[in-house]
């Protein structure tokens, strides 16, 4: 904790802040805004099922291998470099996903955007963390995630504004013609070149992490970084701390998560996020518009609807934010997975009753969708992050991390390979099924395996997670 009257400017804090937290937007519109072209790019390219999951996986792949780079690369180049890095891939898979013309570029293009998603994730947290106030750290981190919501909201948006659009003006020949009426899918994913060119040009207004010029040794410039948001005192204060810090850190020791209580804590922890990929909020935000297509609503109506999905999310991230340190992590995914698992089979039974011909509401199946975003976003969408970084001892948080991560992103893009094959074959009833079904092993491990860490200090969890060990 530091002396508020040590705080030069907090203000200054927020904008770098705001502008590292484009990268979560761009996140979350990058991996939502492919919801509405789904059904567009398998007709047009006539895709088997598991060509279509392969179209809305191949991302995720990208994903994976930045998050593999990501530290290395911020390590030694520096978090500002490494963020603009992601930028410009945003920017050129939105422009090449436009104007390429074979399946194989379209994926090429996809997976380079997936690479900046994968990096964005890493290094946008880190560089916030780093540049925050220690009292005020928490809620800037999360304001990571809230863009996030807000960047699958944005694609939603702007997937029915490029419709829309398509659908009132005809152009008569040209690039536009293409993108906008002929093949309208291909807007769609073109539009994410401009809040990524917005991210690329504003990253120049901010300066690189303070603490990784302490440790390249560039002290001037950390100092004057820090000068700007401590008093000159604080400032110099700050710089010897970060060295006093490198002084005692070692590197860590992969065999500690061998060890007993550490071994189940990495396998609860990465049995958490990978199980939390196939409870199906992700296949909702993929395949959303599919699911509705299917029970009868027009192509319209069903972007339409996603828009709505992505405005539940955003709220309930931020009511989860509001109340995570109040109710707590464990409550938390009760209360919402209890609600899901009801949910899924509720939606479920819905796309049943469709199948046999029987009459249903489509607010009916609204509904049940809204409340299973709900439930998910105030859950297990805002309470993993938050867990895993508490749940973890110092010595070997960075490796866990790394693992319960990859498993992850794994997670999902396996979920977004298999639903179109699993829906084949289960039919939608029967994929919903599936996923209420995934929900009750998430329960059980949070119960038996994980502990409470709200309120507790990091050094009071690692005592729990080594007791159990000697136990």
């Amino acid at each position: 904790m530091i002396n508020l009257q040590e705080l030069k400017s907090l203000s200054y804090v927020i904008s770098l802040t705001v502008i590292a937290a484009l990268g979560g937007f761009l996140f979350g519109y990058d991996t939502a805004v492919i919801s509405g072209t789904t059904e567009d790019v398998k007709a047009f390219y006539n895709l088997t099922d598991f060509r279509q999951g392969w179209y809305v996986g191949c991302a995720i792949l990208g994903s994976i291998i930045g998050v593999l780079m990501a530290g290395k690369l911020s390590d030694a180049f520096g978090r500002k470099p490494v963020l603009m890095t992601a930028a410009v891939m945003f920017s050129v898979s939105g422009a090449g996903c436009a104007v390429y013309s074979a399946f194989d570029q379209l994926v090429l293009y996809r997976i380079i955007g997936g690479t900046g998603i994968g990096i964005v994730s890493i290094t946008a947290p880190l560089y916030i963390s780093e540049i925050s106030v220690p009292q005020y750290r928490g809620r800037m981190v999360s304001c990571y995630q809230l863009a996030i919501t807000v960047g699958i909201l944005g694609s939603y948006l702007s997937n029915t504004a490029v419709l829309k659009w398509s659908q009132s003006v005809q152009y008569e020949s040209g690039l536009i013609k293409l993108v906008i009426n002929d093949q309208v899918w291909r807007g769609m994913l073109g539009m994410e070149t401009i809040p990524a060119l917005l991210f690329l040009s504003v990253l120049f207004l901010i300066p690189e992490s303070p603490r990784w010029q302490a440790v390249k040794q560039r002290d001037d410039k950390a100092l004057r970084t820090l000068e700007k948001i401590y008093t000159p005192e604080k400032a110099r204060e700050e710089i010897a701390e970060i060295h006093d810090v490198l002084c005692r850190e070692t590197k860590s020791d992969w065999r500690l998560l061998l060890k007993p209580g550490f071994r189940v804590a990495l396998i609860a922890g990465v049995c958490l996020a990978m199980l939390g990929q196939f409870m199906g909020v992700n296949a909702v935000f993929y395949y959303g518009p599919k699911f509705l297509l299917e029970a009868g609503l027009e192509k319209t109506v069903s972007l339409d609807f996603q828009v709505w999905v992505g405005l539940v999310n955003v709220v309930s991230t931020i009511l989860a934010m509001m109340v995570i340190d109040r109710i707590g992590r464990k409550k938390l995914i009760y209360i919402g997975v209890s609600g899901m698992v009801v949910l899924l089979f509720g939606i479920g039974l819905f796309f049943f009753k469709v199948s046999a011909g029987q009459a249903v509401s489509t607010r009916a199946l609204f509904g049940l969708i809204l409340a299973y975003v709900f439930s998910s976003a105030i859950s297990i969408s805002a309470v993993i992050f938050v867990l895993l970084s508490e749940m973890y001892p110092v010595k070997v948080r960075g490796s866990a991390m790394s693992i319960a991560g990859f498993s992850l992103w794994a997670g999902t893009y396996l979920i977004g390979q298999l639903t179109p094959w699993l829906t084949a074959r289960l039919s939608a009833s029967g994929v919903f099924w599936l996923f209420g079904v995934m929900c009750i092993p998430y329960l059980l491990i949070t119960y038996f395996l994980i502990p409470e860490t709200t309120g507790k200090s990091l050094e009071d969890i690692e005592r729990e997670w080594t007791g159990r060990g000697k136990g």
